[in-house]
């Protein structure tokens, strides 16, 4: 049931990207007069079909990767004459330029929207404070310490564990000092302080920048208050409830949930004493932890999970914006993704970057389902994200891709006339296998991952 929803939801998203992205070019074509042939949602065998009035059939075909926008056009096949000037091909390069472009801007347009929908009630996100670092490493030899609170990474701002995650992974690979610029809890003083960084996580598999400074980010220990309880387990025998707090154990008090799963883990099969909390008042109970043996491991467990618990207030940043200062902070978000994926195609190429950590559609796939299983604001997130890498890799310089036919008409701008049919097949041929090759490379890294 997991996979199937899992695909749902893939597909779900993908079809959105693309009816978007094609919708781009479907509507500067007609916008510049060019008659548009067919407007298909995926390849292969049609499903589903109608065409209206202007002679356009709109598809939905069996393999929904994808999808096209086919215009009239002299280079695949015989226009009549009355219809050549609704050509693509008759049409100025401003106005193909336009047509090409219109796909990547789409997805731009998309994720600015659903970045404005997620921010209209506004954001709550953790601040970054520093929890353990760990010696030797780059936070120790930065000098950061438990407390304090990271406001800048090289001078850009990190108020979330989010910006300092993003500001972070723009170093990954790369040689130089890196600074940071602290304060300490219940003071306004501010620190700056670096380190030297040396191929940082260079060719890591899945690089965790945070964890590769020699650090982790502080969590509030959440209240030993028990969440689900697993039928049949020693903690439904013993009585225990969901919404009940852990005050003690054996007559020792339990201040937080690590507490209690440790000192549960340590006595498989000793009966336990307990005190819980329970409608205003105090009740005592007893349970007896099951013995489980795993990888030659004993410890003890009585079938219990956490319930959710809300951080305390101090610990987020809250932000709240209105019409306008949502729509402005979509753009900047947008635009401050799309300069990062730029960045990292950059250290992929450069090799700053391990190409393992270039995915295809199974990790996809399962991102979709886990960000959709977690509410519908991270699968809004996710859509958007993905739009902003779809725009962007479209728009990179390679022959197939639109940025491919849009480098051809620059060529076309500055020379004065069309690049040679035959210099385009053999850059579509080239363009062909690079993008074949990047789908492969991305599937079997996949594959490596399961």
């Amino acid at each position: 049931m997991a996979l199937i929803q899992t695909i749902i939801w893939f597909l779900v998203a993908l079809v959105i990207l693309v009816a978007v992205h094609e919708f781009g070019h479907f509507y500067v074509a007609r916008r510049c007069g060019v008659k548009v042939l067919r407007f298909s949602i995926g390849f292969g065998r049609v499903l589903w079909r109608r065409t209206d009035r202007q002679g356009t059939e709109y598809a939905l075909a069996a393999i929904p990767l994808g999808g096209y926008v086919k215009m009239l056009d002299e280079r695949e096949g015989e226009v009549p004459e009355e219809e050549l000037h609704r050509s693509f091909n008759r049409k100025n390069v401003w106005q193909r330029i336009a047509i090409v472009a219109a796909g990547p801007v789409a997805n731009f347009i998309l994720a600015i929207l659903l970045f404005w929908l997620l921010m209209i009630p506004g954001t709550r996100e953790p601040i970054p404070i520093v929890g353990d670092v760990e010696p030797g490493s780059v936070a120790a030899q930065a000098g950061l310490e438990a407390g304090q609170e990271i406001l800048a990474v090289d001078g850009e701002p990190t108020p979330t564990w989010q910006a300092l995650h993003q500001q972070l992974l723009r170093r990954l690979g790369e040689t130089g000092t890196i600074q940071f610029l602290v304060k300490y809890p219940g003071s306004d003083l501010q620190y700056m302080s670096q380190a030297p960084l040396d191929d940082w996580l260079r060719g890591a598999e899945e690089p965790d920048p945070v964890a590769g400074l020699g650090l982790t980010l502080d969590r509030p220990e959440p209240l030993a208050i028990l969440g689900q309880i697993v039928p049949d387990s020693p903690a439904e025998r013993a009585g225990l409830m969901s919404g009940d707090r852990i005050i003690s154990v054996d007559g020792e008090s339990v201040s937080g949930w690590s507490e209690w799963v440790d000192y549960v883990r340590a006595r498989p099969g000793q009966e336990i004493q307990m005190t819980v909390e329970r409608d205003g008042g105090q009740t005592s109970l007893s349970v007896t932890p099951e013995t489980i043996e795993e990888d030659g491991e004993r410890f003890g467990r009585v079938g219990v999970g956490i319930q959710p618990q809300p951080w305390p207030e101090e610990r987020i940043r809250t932000y709240h914006y209105g019409l306008v200062e949502s729509f402005v902070a979509g753009v900047d978000r947008t635009w401050e993704t799309a300069g990062f994926v730029l960045l990292s195609v950059k250290k992929l190429v450069v090799g700053e970057i391990s190409t393992k950590n270039l995915s295809g559609p199974i990790t996809i796939a399962k991102v979709a389902g886990d960000s959709a299983e977690s509410g519908w604001k991270s699968f809004v997130g996710f859509v958007a994200l993905l739009s902003i890498f779809l725009g962007v890799f479209n728009l990179l310089p390679i022959p197939v891709l639109d940025g491919g036919h849009l480098l051809y008409y620059a060529i076309e701008v500055v020379k004065g006339s069309p690049v040679s049919d035959r210099v385009q097949q053999v850059g579509y041929q080239i363009g062909l296998v690079m993008v074949v090759g990047l789908m492969v490379l991305a599937f079997y890294n996949d594959i490596m991952r399961l």
